[in-house]
């Protein structure tokens, strides 16, 4: 398999190299997170500096015998090498039953810097806190950039290769596949693999049929400000009963997986967060095309679902704004900065361009408005709100 490098993740992962914190990458399935800690592998051992590595992979026969959580602490303890740095790197930390305890008292012990990746059924990022307390570093993994594919496929040319991009999406390992509708069989694989381990064995969900159904509801509305109260009832006049409750915690354990992830609307003239009706984007585009195909299409959510994940991989902290009547697609938050960001598709006709930009204007602060789309053409400029064209923005990504 071809591989690349991904120095975003990789920088991170160095920048946090002996700070006292249990290291925990998470993410959604095949995003990377094994690949990532055999880099860091590879970094450490071929540094001059004199260190002791212990690298375990749970999943392999070899270390079969450390699945007891008494015999992986042994292992770990007799390789300990003293007067030197220690470094522990655990793959699948969830096949050793009673991990947690293990991974704990090598955190107490001090001996050790410690990093781990494993399934999002054990290692959801709202659990972490319960399994090792305050004292972890959680490093998010993403699908794929635009940018990393371009990089894969050797493109140079980010505005010919942006469509290709958006139905291939950034699930690497689909990318081995000729075929592009065995590649979408692969992701389907990841993607029931997510619902049935991730979400069905982890939290008992007793009703499988319908947490699909929700998913594929959330698929089909992306971008759209969804409530709980409405999937409910649209599930309901579909002649499936169920209730808000049970729609709310199937939505949540979706998040959790990192299938989809929540927007929260903001207020920005009362600079206030607005806890109804949500947006969701999907992790990866891929999945959508892969489950429920092109059926209604909407081009111009599905570039505000790249646009999405794409701030989230930047590190912004992100928000859909909302003026009065109006709503901007997105509010970026990066280090007490605001941007303002609407994402379309077509802007050539004149009325959709206004239309596009009318809520960027109606925004009276000073901080900076972007329209990102589908415009084919070199940035541009209309009353200082950038024109960007969407492949070139996501080319630029890290």
């Amino acid at each position: 398999m071809k591989l690349i490098k991904r120095p975003f993740y990789l920088e991170n992962l160095i920048n946090v190299k002996d700070i006292p914190d249990i290291k925990i990458i998470t993410g959604v399935r095949r995003s990377g997170k094994s690949k990532l800690l055999d880099a860091f592998y590879d970094y450490l051992i071929n540094d001059k500096d004199n260190k002791n590595v212990i690298r375990i992979k749970l999943n392999l026969k070899k270390f079969e015998s450390l699945l007891k959580p008494d015999n992986l602490y042994d292992y770990v303890d007799k390789a300990y090498v003293d007067g030197i740095p220690n470094y522990l790197i655990i793959d699948e930390i969830q096949e050793c039953v009673g991990f947690e305890r293990v991974i704990n008292s090598l955190y107490e012990e001090e001996r050790f810097d410690i990093y781990l990746s494993g399934s999002n059924a054990f290692m959801l990022s709202s659990d972490l806190a319960t399994l090792f307390g305050g004292r972890y570093f959680d490093l998010k993994m993403y699908p794929f950039s635009f940018r990393e594919f371009n990089i894969y496929y050797n493109n140079e040319k980010p505005i010919d290769s942006f469509d290709d991009y958006v139905t291939k999406g950034g699930m690497s390992g689909s990318y081995l596949y000729k075929n592009q509708s065995d590649a979408y069989q692969y992701i389907d694989g990841i993607y029931k693999k997510t619902i049935s381990r991730d979400i069905v064995k982890r939290f008992r969900v007793e009703n499988e049929p319908l947490l699909q159904m929700i998913a594929d509801y959330l698929m089909d509305n992306i971008g759209n400000k969804t409530s709980i109260r409405n999937i409910a009832k649209s599930l309901t006049s579909n002649s499936y009963k169920t209730n808000d409750k049970t729609v709310g915690s199937y939505v949540d354990y979706l998040c959790k997986s990192f299938l989809f992830y929540p927007f929260t609307r903001y207020d920005i003239k009362g600079n206030k967060y607005l806890e109804s009706d949500k947006k969701y984007y999907l992790a990866d585009l891929s999945f959508r095309f892969a489950n429920i195909g092109t059926k209604n299409m909407d081009y111009g959510r599905l570039y505000e679902n790249l646009v999405a994940i794409e701030l989230l991989r930047r590190e912004y902290e992100v928000y859909v704004g909302v003026l009065y009547d109006k709503e901007i697609d997105f509010v970026a938050i990066k280090n007490g900065y605001k941007y303002y960001i609407q994402v379309s598709d077509d802007i050539s006709r004149s009325e959709t361009f206004e239309r596009e930009v009318k809520p960027l204007l109606s925004v009276k602060d000073a901080y900076p408005k972007m329209l990102i789309a589908r415009t084919r053409h070199p940035e541009s400029q209309y009353e200082g709100i950038r024109i960007v064209d969407i492949g070139e923005w996501l080319d630029n990504s890290k």
